[in-house]
C-alpha cells in the first residue's frame, strides 16, 4: 500500500481560537450563514423556502465578495444538444484524477435546475434575437454551455438578482461589516453557532455570538494568500481557517487554481483585473514576445484547454523570455463586438491605458479559486455535525485538482440547495455553546504583504521542496508577531492558518497533477490519486492524512 512520507517543513505552531474578548451580546436565529455570495444567499433563500429563521452573516457589504467580480458565466447543460454525460466527463478531465465522480454527477445533473430557479429569482442572462439563451464556450468545454450576462458582468448580475430576492424577504436578517472569529460548539460538540465581531454592535470590542441550530460557512476563497489575485481583499481565508481551529477535515489546499489572464497593470493593489476565459473562447489568441501563438501543438483545445495547462504554459514563456506578462490579441474580433459582450473587460483595459480594439493585452496568471476547502459530503455537511460548507470555502470534490472553468457559479447553486434540504429536514433544538479555555492567538497586520511576497515567491504557479521550505520558514518567522486583537490581527492570523496548511499539503504532494505543479516532481503518479486531509489538533498543531481514491 502506498504511504504518503509526511516529512514535513517546520510550521508555526497554530491556535483553535483567535484572542478575542468573550461575547458581549448574543442574538438567536435557526440558521447562521456566513458569507453573502452566490452560495451564501441561495443556501438562505431555501432555507427561507423551508420556513426556517435565517441571519446571513457578511464581512464587509452583500454585494463585497468574489461573486459580483465572475465574468464568464456559469456552465449549464441548456442546449438540447448537450449532454450531462459530456458536462461530466469535461469536468473529470479539468480535474486530472481527484474529481468524484459522484459528486460531478450531482452537479451536471441538478445544474440546469438551479440555474433556471436563478432566472426565476430575476436573474437576466442574454439572449439571442429569437429570445433563446446565449450561450458560449470556455477552457476545457467542447461544448457551448456557459450561460452569460452582461456580456462578462454575470456574476454582477447574479449577485444583484439574489440580493433583490433576500431583501424581499423580512425573515432574512442581514449582518453587514462583521468577521466571524470562530465556531461555537455545544457539550457533544455538535456546531451551535459562531462568534464574531460587528463594527459599533454590543460591547467596545464589538464582539458578540450568533446561536443557531445550523452553522452554513460560504465565506469564499483564499486569494488573498498571494501578492498577486483576482480575489477581492476580503478574500482571506476566514471560513477555512474557522474550521481549521475548530477541527473540522480540510482537503485538496494545495489545488490553487491561478487564472491564466489577469491583465497586467501598474499597480501595486493585490487584486488585479480578470480578462475572463471567455474572450478566448469567442476567439482572442495568446501570443508571445515574438507574435507566436504558443498554445498551438500544446493542446487540441489550444487556448482553451484547462486553465492549468494555460497557466503553465504562460509562465513557461515568462521564464524563458523573463518577462512579466504574455499578450492577449483580440483585435481581430472588431471594436463592434468587443463593446458589445466585453464590456467590463474593455472598460478594466482602458482604464489601465490599453486599447483592446488596436493593441495587444498584457496578461499573467493571478491566483483566482481555491479547489480545496472544508471537506463535505453530497449534502455540504462538514466532519462537524451542525457545520456545512458550500461556495468556494468547501470542498465536495466536484473540481479535483483543477476546477473547470464556469464551475464554480454552479456548485454554490446546486450545493446550496442541497444543504437547505439536509438542514430543513433534521435539525435539532437550540443548545447552548462550551467556551473552553484554550490557546488562542491574533498576528500582527504588518506580515500581510510580506506573507503575500513569500507565497508568490515559493508556493504559487510554480513549487518545490525548497522554495517551500522556505515559505515555511517565512511563516513560522511571520506566525511569531503578536499584536492586539482587532480586525487586522484576526485577518492576518486567517492568512498565516490557510498558508501553512497550504504549504503542508504542497510539501506534502509530490508530483505535478492540475494546478500543483512541483518542478521537483514534474510528473503525475498514479500512486497520487488521493486527498491530503488536513486538521488542526486542540494543541494548535497541524496534522496531515493521506486518503487514497476508492
Amino acid at each position: 500500500m502506498f504511504t504518503v512520507d509526511m516529512d514535513l517543513p517546520a510550521l508555526p505552531p497554530l491556535a483553535p481560537r483567535l484572542q478575542a474578548p468573550q461575547p458581549g451580546w448574543a442574538e438567536t436565529t435557526d440558521v447562521v450563514v456566513v458569507g453573502s455570495g452566490v452560495a451564501g444567499l441561495t443556501a438562505a433563500l431555501h432555507l427561507r423556502e423551508a420556513g426556517l429563521h435565517v441571519t446571513v452573516v457578511t464581512k464587509v457589504n452583500i454585494d463585497d465578495g468574489s461573486t459580483r467580480w465572475a465574468q464568464g458565466g456559469i456552465a449549464a447543460v441548456l442546449d438540447p444538444y448537450d449532454t450531462p454525460a459530456a458536462h461530466a466527463r469535461d469536468t473529470l478531465v479539468a480535474g486530472v484524477g481527484l474529481g468524484d465522480p459522484t459528486a460531478v454527477d450531482v452537479l451536471v445533473n441538478e445544474g440546469p435546475t438551479r440555474v433556471r430557479e436563478l432566472m426565476r429569482w430575476g436573474a437576466e442572462f442574454d439572449r439571442n434575437p429569437d429570445g433563446s439563451l446565449m450561450l458560449t464556450r470556455e477552457g476545457g468545454h467542447h461544448a457551448n454551455r456557459i450561460v452569460h450576462a452582461g456580456g462578462d458582468a454575470t456574476g454582477a448580475e447574479v449577485q444583484r438578482a439574489l440580493h433583490a430576492a433576500v431583501r424581499r424577504d423580512p425573515w432574512i436578517r442581514l449582518v453587514e461589516h462583521a468577521l466571524v472569529l470562530d465556531l461555537l460548539r455545544d457539550g457533544a460538540g455538535r456546531a451551535c453557532g459562531v462568534t464574531l465581531h460587528v463594527l459599533g454592535e454590543g460591547t467596545e470590542e464589538g464582539v458578540g455570538a450568533i446561536l443557531a441550530r445550523a452553522v452554513v460557512l460560504a465565506t469564499g476563497g483564499m486569494g488573498q494568500v498571494y501578492a498577486v489575485t483576482t480575489n477581492p481583499v476580503v478574500s482571506t481565508g476566514d471560513g477555512v481557517a474557522l474550521a481549521l481551529r475548530a477541527g473540522a477535515t480540510v482537503t485538496d489546499l494545495e489545488f490553487v487554481q491561478f487564472h491564466p489572464t489577469a491583465l497586467v497593470t501598474e499597480t501595486d493593489a493585490s487584486q488585479q483585473p480578470l480578462v475572463s476565459e471567455a474572450l478566448r473562447g469567442e476567439g482572442a489568441y495568446l501570443r508571445d514576445g515574438d507574435g507566436k501563438r504558443f498554445m498551438i501543438g500544446q493542446h487540441d483545445l489550444a487556448e482553451l484547454a484547462p486553465r492549468d495547462v494555460v497557466a503553465k504554459a504562460i509562465h513557461r514563456v515568462m521564464l524563458a523570455e523573463d518577462s512579466t506578462n504574455v499578450w492577449l490579441d483580440a483585435r481581430h474580433l472588431g471594436a463592434e463586438f468587443l463593446e458589445s459582450r466585453f464590456p467590463t473587460i474593455m472598460t478594466s483595459c482602458r482604464a489601465a491605458g490599453i486599447e483592446p480594439t488596436t493593441g495587444l493585452i498584457p496578461v499573467a496568471p493571478a491566483a483566482h479559486y481555491a479547489s480545496g476547502g472544508a471537506r463535505t459530503d453530497l449534502h455540504g455537511r462538514t466532519s462537524i455535525p451542525g457545520l456545512y460548507a458550500c461556495g468556494e470555502v468547501a470542498c465536495t470534490g466536484v473540481h479535483g485538482a483543477n476546477r473547470l472553468a464556469s464551475n464554480s457559479l454552479l456548485e454554490g447553486l446546486v450545493f446550496a440547495r442541497r444543504i437547505a434540504t439536509d438542514i430543513a429536514g433534521d435539525l435539532p433544538a437550540q443548545r447552548d455553546p462550551v467556551f473552553e479555555d484554550v490557546r488562542q492567538w491574533a498576528v500582527d497586520s504588518a506580515v500581510r504583504r510580506p506573507l503575500q511576497q513569500a507565497m508568490s515567491r515559493g508556493a504559487g504557479v510554480l513549487r518545490s521542496q525548497d522554495s517551500l521550505a522556505d515559505v515555511a520558514a517565512t511563516l513560522t518567522q511571520l506566525g511569531e508577531q503578536r499584536a492586539r486583537p482587532n480586525v487586522a490581527s484576526w485577518e492576518a492570523a486567517n492568512l498565516v492558518t490557510v498558508a501553512a496548511a497550504l504549504v503542508a499539503a504542497a510539501s506534502g504532494r509530490r508530483e505535478t497533477r492540475g494546478c500543483h505543479w512541483r518542478e521537483d516532481y514534474p510528473a503525475a503518479g498514479e500512486e497520487w490519486r488521493g486527498h491530503l486531509l488536513a486538521r488542526v489538533t486542540p494543541a494548535g498543531a497541524l496534522i496531515e492524512d493521506w486518503e487514497p481514491m476508492p
